[in-house]
């Protein structure tokens, strides 16, 4: 079954148990293109797990994955992508703040030829509707920002709601360790290798059960790590890669 998808969504989940089945339901009642969903934790006593497997008995295209390359939800995205079968993965998140409805339209933008399509809150006709007032402030600035100075193809950079191709995230590879910066790295990586980057309006709903996973104070500096990469001379894949091996090893 997950042989024939076109997209592939991966959803890093902490202990979300119950609170995800609305959302599975929600995507599979959404998404008409041939899928896989990759529900990702971190252990395998999340009781997350249970949830996704009495789900799969009656939906084949869920499975469930638990994550070996550290905790934190960047490492749950990097182990979910490293196992997607499709060409285009669509990362979104387990707590039902994205919009289902518009999987469809972010794998489309990829199959045309782009390398990350993104859902923003901030073009016109998007939105976003509750969260903290902090992180609502430093992610309008930082979108707004890199749209106008570098250009980098989307309003909301640091928005994790995004399509990309498999094979460009697979090529400049993944370094964020920790946090949700995922979206604003690979955006910033398009940017500097100028690869198409599109974006379609989206209304964002915070969490309505549960807390929030998100850290500012933890994550920032991360941010403004990929914020200043998004500034910059053309590179290649390659020269992506050889940055990343120097930083790994520590030399310059």
């Amino acid at each position: 079954m997950t042989g024939s998808a076109r997209v592939s969504l991966v959803i890093p989940a902490y202990n979300e148990g119950t609170a995800i089945a609305p959302v599975l339901d929600r995507i599979f009642d959404s998404v008409r293109l041939p899928l896989e969903v990759l529900v990702v934790v971190d252990t395998g006593e999340d009781p997350t797990i249970g949830v996704v497997e009495e789900y799969s008995d009656k939906e084949p295209r869920l499975r469930h994955l638990v994550n070996t390359y550290g905790r934190g939800p960047a490492n749950a995205i990097r182990f979910g992508i490293d196992a997607v079968t499709s060409p285009v993965v669509v990362v979104t998140m387990a707590d039902g703040c994205d919009d289902a409805r518009q999987i469809d339209d972010l794998a489309r933008l990829v199959e045309r030829g782009v390398a990350v399509a993104a859902a923003s809150r901030y073009m016109p006709g998007g939105q976003q509707v509750g969260g903290p007032c902090l992180k609502g402030m430093l992610s309008r600035g930082a979108g707004h920002s890199l749209h106008v100075l570098a250009r980098v193809g989307t309003r909301d950079a640091t928005n994790s709601f995004k399509a990309y191709s498999t094979d460009f995230v697979r090529r400049v590879g993944i370094e964020s360790t920790d946090g949700f910066e995922i979206g604003i790295e690979l955006t910033a990586k398009a940017r500097r290798l100028r690869l198409p980057v599109a974006e379609i309006p989206t209304v964002w709903l915070d969490r309505q059960a549960g807390v929030s996973n998100f850290r500012v104070a933890r994550w920032l500096p991360e941010y403004l790590r990929w914020y200043r990469f998004a500034f910059g001379p053309r590179l290649t894949a390659g020269d992506i890669q050889a940055r990343a091996r120097r930083r790994q090893t520590g030399t310059s």
